[in-house]
């Protein structure tokens, strides 16, 4: 499903555009199912992140969440089946991964800066990768509407953004903005140093993210303690594979 020079740059620069993997009326259906869930979940919206230590920013403040998704809809299962994401998760993470979480964020207007930082506690060994992770958009990712920001080549690091940057909220010199048209598929390795970036428009910045890690690793969202009886029957037995319940 990877080409060898899109392998290559996921391992050079770790991240790596996979296309517009969503159509206009795909991204209008899953943007309007998003608007059900922020309206009947009201203040609870993103409710499932509190509960969770393994989530970093369960209660953002310049960003709208939900949470759960993989329970809330057969039109969120593409985001954690689809074989191309797949292919480009097992790149980095090797044949053996899971699901740690299915989310929704939107950068407020005004706001959703994040600090520079990584997924994963520590610096790693070369290749010891445990978290990888996706960002689908739900609106096209502009220079002025909070896209995400990467610095690539850092998930090679040995150090992390904290201790060697003083003020990790500032622009680093060598970091690329994601932008791309709404429906696009961004993967980037969970190691690499990563934040959103300032939503300086009037509308929300919306996106998806599917998350994953290697068995070993908790997931950020207990999937075998949320996992629906509907969810479970209407999924196959691949799906249940990828959220780890069976």
């Amino acid at each position: 499903m990877l080409s060898e020079k899109e392998i290559e740059a996921l391992d050079r620069d770790g991240y790596l555009p996979l296309g517009q993997l969503l159509s206009n009326s795909e991204v209008l259906l899953v943007n309007k199912r998003i608007d059900e869930l922020i309206a009947s979940e009201g203040e609870n919206a993103g409710s499932e992140l509190f509960d969770s230590k393994y989530i970093r920013h369960p209660k953002e403040a310049g960003a709208d969440r939900l949470a759960d998704l993989v329970n809330k809809g057969s039109i969120f299962d593409i985001f954690y089946t689809h074989p191309k994401v797949l292919a480009a998760i097992e790149t980095v993470l090797g044949n053996q991964f899971k699901l740690s979480s299915l989310n929704y964020r939107a950068a407020k207007p005004g706001q959703g800066l994040q600090n520079l930082h990584v997924d994963y506690g520590n610096a790693v060994p070369d290749g010891g990768f445990k978290v990888c992770n996706t960002v689908w958009l739900l609106d096209d990712f502009t220079k002025n509407n909070g896209a995400t920001r990467i610095v690539p080549g850092t998930h090679k690091s040995k150090q992390l953004p904290q201790d060697v940057i003083e003020d990790t909220s500032l622009p680093h010199p060598d970091e690329i903005l994601i932008q791309a048209p709404a429906g696009s598929v961004f993967i980037f390795n969970s190691h690499v140093w990563h934040g959103g970036t300032t939503n300086e428009t009037e509308k929300y910045r919306r996106s998806i993210h599917s998350y994953f890690c290697t068995p070993d690793q908790p997931q950020q969202l207990d999937q075998s303690k949320y996992i629906t009886k509907e969810t479970k029957n209407r999924i196959g037995i691949e799906a249940q594979h990828i959220l780890g319940v069976l």
